[in-house]
C-alpha cells in the first residue's frame, strides 16, 4: 500500500472506470473533484499495488479548511471512494485500504466516518444499492451502519407542455400576488441573503458561482410575493451540466400556496425551450421523491447512507 502518487494517475482512473461502471470518470474530473479539492490530503489517499499494477484505491477526507456555516466539522471524516480490481477481491485489499483510512482519520480527530456525501465535491451521496450491491455487504461487515435512502431521478422533456392543472394554479397564484420570473442581477444580493437564511450557505454558494460565471440569468428562476420579495427559488447546472436540476426551495410560510409545483413546471418548460430535453438530479429524500413522481420523474438510482463510529 502506497500514498497516492501522480505517476499512477492514468492507472487509477482506468481502474475506476473498470470497476465503478455506473460512474465512469475522466482524468480531468478526477483531478477537479479529488486532487484539487481544498481538503485533499495525500496522507488520506492510498493505492494498492500488486505485480506492479494498481489494484485498489481509496480516497478519504478530513476538513482542513472550514466549509461555510459547517466550519471544520472536527469530529467528522469521509471515505469518498473505494474500489478494488475484481481479479484481486476477497484477498483483504479493500479491507486493508479502509482500515488504513480509518486509523489515519481517527488520528486526526475523526469520531464518525461517512461514506460518500462529502460536500461540496462528493462523487456519491451514499452507496448505490443496485449497481454496487457487493459494497453494502462489505461495508456492513466492516461495521458501517445503514441509514436513510436517497434517490437520483430523471425525466425526458421532449415535447413537454405545462398541464391545464398547472396553468390554472399559476393563474390563481398570480391573482394572489405571486410572480414567477427569470433571475436578474438586480435581485442578486437579496437572493444570496434569502438562500443563506432559508436554506444555508451551500445553496448560497451554488447561486453565487452561477452569478460569478454569468449563467444565473439563464439558469435561475425566482418567485416574488405581492411586495416584490423573493419567496422561492430554483436553478440548474450547478456542476456545469445544463441538464442537472437543483437546488429548489420555497419559503416555509408560503408553501401551502402550491407555488413549488408551479415553479418546478416552469423550469421544465424553460429547459424544453432551450433544447434541453433531459432533466435529472442526484439526490432527494422520500418526501422529495413523492413530489417529483407527481411531476413525472422516475428514480434511476437508489443510494443508502452509511456511517461508522470509530
Amino acid at each position: 500500500m502506497l500514498n497516492y502518487n501522480q505517476r499512477y494517475e492514468n492507472e487509477v482512473v482506468n481502474l475506476w472506470n473498470k470497476t465503478l461502471t455506473a460512474d465512469p470518470i475522466t482524468v480531468f474530473k478526477f483531478r477537479k473533484q479529488a486532487l484539487f479539492d481544498d481538503n485533499f490530503d495525500i496522507d488520506l489517499c492510498y493505492i494498492a499495488i500488486e505485480n506492479d499494477c494498481v489494484v485498489g484505491f481509496v480516497l478519504a477526507t478530513k476538513r482542513k479548511f472550514p466549509y461555510l456555516e459547517r466550519g471544520l466539522e472536527p469530529t467528522l471524516g469521509w471515505i469518498n471512494v473505494l474500489f478494488v480490481d475484481e481479479n484481486y477481491r476477497r484477498k483483504g485489499i479493500g479491507e486493508a485500504l479502509v482500515k488504513h483510512a480509518e486509523v489515519t482519520l481517527k488520528s486526526m480527530g475523526a469520531e464518525t466516518i461517512t461514506l460518500g456525501a462529502y460536500s461540496p465535491n462528493y462523487f456519491f451521496p451514499g452507496v448505490d444499492k443496485e449497481n454496487y450491491s457487493d459494497a453494502l455487504n462489505f461495508f456492513e461487515e466492516m461495521g458501517y451502519q445503514a441509514g436513510k435512502e436517497s434517490y437520483s431521478m430523471s425525466k425526458d422533456l421532449h415535447g413537454y407542455k405545462m398541464s391545464r392543472e398547472t396553468l390554472n394554479k399559476l393563474f390563481k397564484a398570480q391573482e394572489a400576488g405571486f410572480s414567477f420570473v427569470n433571475f436578474e442581477y438586480k435581485y442578486a444580493l437579496e437572493l444570496l441573503e434569502f438562500l443563506k437564511d432559508e436554506f444555508g450557505g451551500g445553496w448560497k454558494r451554488n447561486a453565487l458561482i452561477s452569478m460569478q460565471n454569468n449563467t444565473a440569468q439563464d439558469c435561475i428562476l425566482i418567485v416574488l410575493n405581492l411586495e416584490g420579495k423573493i419567496v422561492g427559488f430554483c436553478m440548474r447546472m450547478i456542476d456545469g451540466n445544463p441538464m442537472r436540476f437543483g437546488p429548489f426551495g420555497i419559503k416555509g410560510e408560503v408553501r401551502n400556496y402550491g407555488i413549488g409545483g408551479i415553479l418546478f413546471d416552469i423550469m421544465q418548460l424553460e429547459m424544453e425551450k432551450r433544447g434541453i430535453y433531459h432533466m435529472y438530479f442526484v439526490s432527494t429524500d422520500v418526501p422529495g421523491r413523492r413530489f417529483y413522481e407527481r411531476h413525472g420523474l422516475k428514480v434511476f438510482r437508489t443510494f443508502i447512507d452509511y456511517q461508522k463510529k470509530i
